[in-house]
């Protein structure tokens, strides 16, 4: 047990901000977050001897997560109606300023605006800090997939945000 628990560790228990961070990014709501986290560690520590691939840990936990998330859409609804609330690093985003502030909210925005099929690849580098490789393991598609989707999210959020900016200096 003793062993099981330090390979645990080891592999996965570094990942905890992480993993909030990624599951706040989800649900946003901190204690839905926190369930989530509590519950893919569980699911994790049950399924540790089915990881084949040790160095594949962190991917690995997030698709638990993930797929933790999606189990709450069989069982209830969750309140979410858009990303709004979303922070990306949430300690940092206490002590920011107001012009700041407004815009992470902008960008925020702008990925919400994103078809899934964009947004969840750029949020996995992003917020989770996954490589391509790892994003396509997740996602159970092509490294180039990921590659191509990454590319036309930033193409496509840039377009949004130049369209913001043009509004702004209008108003």
């Amino acid at each position: 047990m003793k062993q099981k628990e330090r390979k645990f560790d080891a592999l996965i228990g570094h990942l905890s901000d992480d993993l909030y961070r990624f599951a706040f990014w989800l649900c946003k709501n901190d204690a839905l977050a926190k369930d989530l986290v509590q519950e893919t560690y569980l699911r994790a520590w049950r399924a540790l001897d089915s990881l084949k691939n040790e160095k594949a840990a962190k991917s690995w936990i997030f698709t638990i997560l993930r797929r933790e998330f999606a189990r709450l859409f069989e069982r209830k609804v969750p309140p979410i109606s858009s990303l709004d609330d979303l922070d990306f690093d949430i300690e940092e985003t206490k002590s920011i300023g107001p012009d700041d502030k407004m815009e992470i909210d902008i960008v925020r925005d702008a990925i919400m605006q994103l078809d899934k099929k964009y947004s969840e690849p750029l949020m996995l580098q992003v917020v989770g800090g996954f490589s391509c490789d790892e994003i396509a393991q997740q996602l159970a598609i092509s490294k180039s997939a990921v590659m191509t989707q990454l590319f036309r999210a930033r193409s496509k959020l840039q377009t949004v945000l130049t369209k913001e900016s043009k509004i702004g200096k209008v108003i």
